[in-house]
């Protein structure tokens, strides 16, 4: 019989009484320990872990999303695309997770959603944050918040920053020479002036190369995030049908709603003018 294999004759450490871990420097004995059942129900830690996850990549998004804006602030366009890539590819994730959670029936989710109080979803922080570097700016949605006075200042502080398309359109309005009159900061429309911009990007993009790349760099990015929007959506209505939501939203009519929402709407008008 041959010995069992050991990792440390070929070098590998073993000890870390002295030294920082996989465990230490992941800090999992947090990260795994904060899944607290308030139910019996055995599909409660599906449903925290799915949550937290989504926190998790949200964080990311986040984090990638910001740097993305400050680099194309500095007039930068190759690491953007990086950034905005690696986004679209997060939202990918994200809407893979629904998959997961759509494994829970409507009679398992009952099972625990007493135990939800009135915490949902639509009080993501971090989601609101993405809508508002990404635009859709609506200060409605910040009264959720006004109970922890630190996330309103996250809040507060992103609304004071130009969104990332606003860079992108300041980047345009340079490299083409045409000027836009646009409003404050509000869920962007369609602007005539910016669709007539992207249209010239559109139609000579040999000569605007970088900003025709960013531009479908944004539509790449807004469609993922669209299809987690409407997975969300079909999730929700396989899972509690037409019932309100835990936090008091109309569910899936609001989830809905929010599908209307475009983010980079000449993006996707400029379609329709070539």
């Amino acid at each position: 019989m041959t010995d069992a294999y050991d990792p440390s004759g070929e070098g590998a450490k073993m000890s870390f009484r002295q030294d920082m871990s996989y465990i230490d420097y992941l800090a999992l004995d947090q990260i795994l320990g904060a899944q607290h059942r308030l139910s019996d129900a055995h599909d409660e830690m599906l449903f925290i872990i799915q949550h937290q996850t989504s926190e998790l990549w949200m964080r990311l998004a986040l984090f990638e999303l910001s740097a993305a804006r400050e680099t194309l602030q500095q007039g930068e366009f190759d690491p953007v695309f990086k950034m905005l890539t690696r986004v679209a590819r997060i939202f990918e994730q994200l809407n893979g997770a629904w998959d997961v959670l759509r494994t829970m029936t409507p009679s398992e989710y009952s099972a625990l959603r007493d135990d939800l109080g009135a915490s949902s979803g639509f009080q993501s922080h971090q989601y609101r944050l993405i809508e508002f570097i990404l635009g859709n700016r609506n200060r409605a949605m910040m009264k959720v918040h006004e109970h922890r006075p630190e996330l309103l200042a996250m809040l507060e502080a992103e609304l004071a920053a130009p969104s990332l398309y606003r860079v992108a359109l300041d980047r345009l309005a340079e490299q083409t020479g045409m000027a836009f009159d646009l409003p404050a900061e509000t869920p962007h429309v369609s602007d005539p002036a910016v669709l007539a911009a992207w249209a010239e990007v559109y139609r000579n993009p040999s000569r605007h190369w970088t900003l025709y790349e960013l531009a479908e760099k944004l539509v790449d990015l807004e469609d993922y995030f669209r299809r987690w929007r409407f997975n969300h959506v079909t999730t929700v209505e396989r899972i509690i049908g037409f019932k309100r939501g835990t936090g008091g939203t109309s569910g899936v009519p609001y989830l809905r709603r929010m599908l209307d929402v475009v983010l980079f709407p000449e993006l996707w008008d400029v379609r329709g003018e070539l």
